[in-house]
């Protein structure tokens, strides 16, 4: 315990607002052992209440904790805001899937594995999710019908929809069939992407066997993110980066997803919710911002014109800064370092370095996950949009995830309540400006 006094407690000493165990607790969402393990960390300090009898809490330093860990003030009377969750701890500057270090996870597992063990508990070494024949079909059909223009996601929201109609067994949301609806999807979402025009024409890619499900999902995926050859480097810095985005604790795709999930939806109309938010810019496709910052380096040979245009016309540098982080995010740590050992991510990975200290002239920003997939997509010759597909074929095991928790909450627990600001009632009704419309 750091309990200590504080200074000015002398007379006439205006005292700071203090919370006790309780209130700090729900403040940020977590149990009171909780707030004394935070204090045994150092990452609050406590004092004695009046008369000896419990602990209180500076409540700006609390609030502080609150946005480190990206937990908010829950409010008993709009609905569960702070939901109680095993799957992802976020704090000094890691995270931690059930405990364990994810990048730790992620240099010693494969995708596949890490997914399995986050659903269920149980590792099992070498493990491949299979892509139903009916699914797959049903999915590509869909794909294929979309227009060419049409994106990675748009492509991805087709073949959840598809493989949906393929699962007459989607709305039992018993644990083991939403977890064999999972093994089966991810599997599919990859199938149904169609082959980058050079791989197909190379027959590079798994797609000649009879299933397409031989390879580890990253090997699977590969042909259809480039037409580069799968040397092994880059696959494994492929997977590294498929197990690093499995979860992330509350962001805004993993919370519509458990508001869906929160109200039974069945899993594929889960996942397609988390993808409707995935797309933003400001989300999962963050990453093609920062491909094409990385390119436009590349093609001008320095970063300073190129941070320098984004800053004079107001805009954010892509690719830096994390509010939940204070220093390096560790997903790009530990990208980077995958990245080093692969040869034509060289000149990619150096940008990526000029770019961080460039921008830190003007801003101690540091660099995130977006910047790491950038490297990737970039010096594997991918398209801008590759690092938002890798997400998202990610993220799905970790919507599914969330999904298994929030079936065992109390259906539509999930429901704020809006704080009206339009004109107080009674109002007269509207009338009439014109004639009907033609």
């Amino acid at each position: 315990m750091n309990d200590q006094a504080a200074p000015g407690d002398g007379p006439g000493a205006t005292a700071p607002q203090r919370l006790s165990t309780r209130e700090t607790a729900e403040r940020l969402g977590v149990k009171p052992e909780t707030v004394y393990a935070y204090v045994s960390r150092g990452q609050l300090s406590s004092r004695r209440a009046p008369g000896g009898r419990g602990s209180t809490f500076d409540v700006a330093e609390v609030d502080a904790l609150a946005r480190r860990t990206g937990r908010r003030e829950s409010s008993a009377a709009t609905g569960d805001l702070v939901f109680r969750t095993g799957i992802t701890l976020i704090e000094r500057d890691r995270y931690y899937f059930r405990g364990v270090d994810a990048t730790a996870l992620a240099r010693q597992y494969a995708y596949e594995e890490v997914a399995e063990w986050l659903w269920t508990g149980d590792l099992r070494p070498g493990i491949r999710f299979t892509a139903p024949a009916e699914a797959l079909a049903a999915a590509r059909r869909a794909v294929e019908a979309l227009p060419a223009h049409s994106g990675s996601t748009d492509r991805l929201r087709v073949a959840v929809i598809a493989a949906a109609t393929a699962d007459p067994l989607r709305f039992d949301l018993s644990r083991e069939a939403v977890l064999a609806s999972a093994r089966s999807l991810i599997p599919t979402l990859v199938g149904a992407l169609p082959l980058t025009s050079d791989a197909s024409s190379t027959g590079e890619g798994s797609e000649g066997r009879a299933d397409g499900n031989g390879a580890g999902l990253a090997r699977r995926l590969w042909p259809k993110l480039t037409a580069q050859p799968a040397d092994e480097p880059s696959v494994a810095a492929l997977d590294t980066a498929l197990v690093l985005l499995i979860d992330h604790d509350l962001a805004a795709s993993t919370l519509a997803a458990r508001v869906a999930a929160s109200a039974h939806a069945h899993p594929y109309a889960v996942v397609s919710a988390g993808l409707g938010v995935l797309e933003g810019p400001l989300h999962g496709a963050a990453s093609g911002l920062a491909h094409r910052m990385l390119t436009e380096v590349l093609e001008r040979g320095s970063a300073v014109p190129v941070v320098a245009d984004h800053l004079r016309t107001g805009r954010r540098v892509p690719g830096l800064g994390h509010r939940l982080y204070t220093s390096e995010d560790p997903r790009a740590q530990t990208l980077f370092a995958l990245l080093a050992n692969v040869p034509q991510a060289a000149p990619a990975l150096a940008a990526a370095r000029d770019v961080v200290t460039t921008t830190a002239r003007h801003a101690p920003l540091h660099a995130n996950v977006d910047l790491a997939l950038a490297v990737l997509s970039v010096s594997s010759g991918m398209a801008a949009e590759a690092g938002e597909t890798v997400f998202a074929v990610s993220r799905t095991a970790g919507w599914i995830a969330h999904a298994l928790e929030e079936y065992g909450e109390r259906p539509l627990r999930i429901r704020p309540s809006g704080q009206y600001g339009g004109p107080r009632p009674p109002q007269p009704p509207p009338t009439a400006t014109g004639g009907p419309m033609q």
